[in-house]
């Protein structure tokens, strides 16, 4: 464990701030990296944040790690001008790619686990920590398909970029959960086989059982199964938060969830 956060922390989103602002025991928060202006100001609700003593870490969406082209280097600008726009102690993306061939997919895609998918990876991975100041974190996303013929396990794929790379993991649970009900597997089998050391902090959120597969909205409540894994793995997780980016309900169901997750990860209330 890398002993950069501890604690329970929240999403912020400019449709909940005054909500994640006002919780009196937040200890981290997260923004969408690409919401957040590079040139400044912050808005209000994480300039609160930051004057409250609240760690604010940006999360990218858009960088694209898993293409096979050239990380953008003004999104590459962009993202570290608000890494150190928010003060961060670290930042994080996803393992995955968003275009291709100038094409914008709008979505989170999975890259194929295969050595040359790593190559990619640790090659765009090394250009976005050349412009960093502070530890990036990846995340293995949530996917509906997968790609034929992968040479590597998951965890096995994991390990490897994280080995190459020199970077942090970020371990989405609710991602884990919705891999495993979709592939038919035991979750446990990808999570025995991590990098633990590596961890940095941990994501939760809620998700929806549509046409017949498990889909990570984070527009619904988190799971019962999933907190059942939260709380199967609460000694390992000293830094869990909260994901919600749609569907927002009223704030007393936001504590419920907030609470349900600091107590399944062994963790204190962030409510009072």
């Amino acid at each position: 464990m890398t002993g950069l956060l501890r604690g329970l922390g929240m999403g912020w989103r400019p449709e909940i701030s005054g909500y994640v602002t006002g919780l009196p025991g937040l200890a981290f928060a997260e923004v969408v990296a690409e919401s957040v202006p590079h040139h400044g100001p912050l808005p209000e609700g994480l300039a609160q944040l930051r004057r409250n003593g609240v760690p604010v870490i940006p999360h990218g969406v858009k960088l694209s790690l898993g293409g096979a082209e050239p990380v953008d280097p003004h999104r590459v600008e962009h993202f570290a001008a608000v890494a150190r726009l928010t003060g961060a102690p670290l930042v994080s993306e996803h393992i995955a790619y968003v275009r291709a061939g100038g094409v914008e997919a709008g979505h989170l895609l999975p890259v194929p686990r295969t050595r040359e998918a790593v190559d990619a990876i640790a090659a765009n991975v090394t250009i976005v920590q050349s412009t960093l100041d502070v530890p990036l974190a990846l995340e293995p996303i949530a996917t509906l398909v997968e790609w034929p013929d992968d040479e590597l396990t998951e965890a096995q794929f994991l390990t490897e970029v994280l080995d190459r790379t020199g970077a942090l993991l970020l371990l989405d649970v609710a991602n884990v959960y919705a891999n495993a009900v979709n592939r038919g597997e035991d979750p446990f089998e990808l999570l025995d086989g991590l990098p633990w050391e590596r961890l940095a902090y941990a994501h939760v959120a809620g998700g929806a059982q549509i046409g017949g597969l498990y889909h990570d909205t984070h527009a619904h409540r988190v799971l019962p199964e999933v907190l059942e894994l939260v709380a199967a793995l609460a000694g390992r997780l000293p830094a869990v938060m909260l994901e919600r980016d749609g569907g927002y309900p009223p704030a007393a169901e936001l504590t419920a969830e907030l609470d349900a997750i600091a107590d399944a990860a062994g963790l204190a209330r962030v409510t009072g």
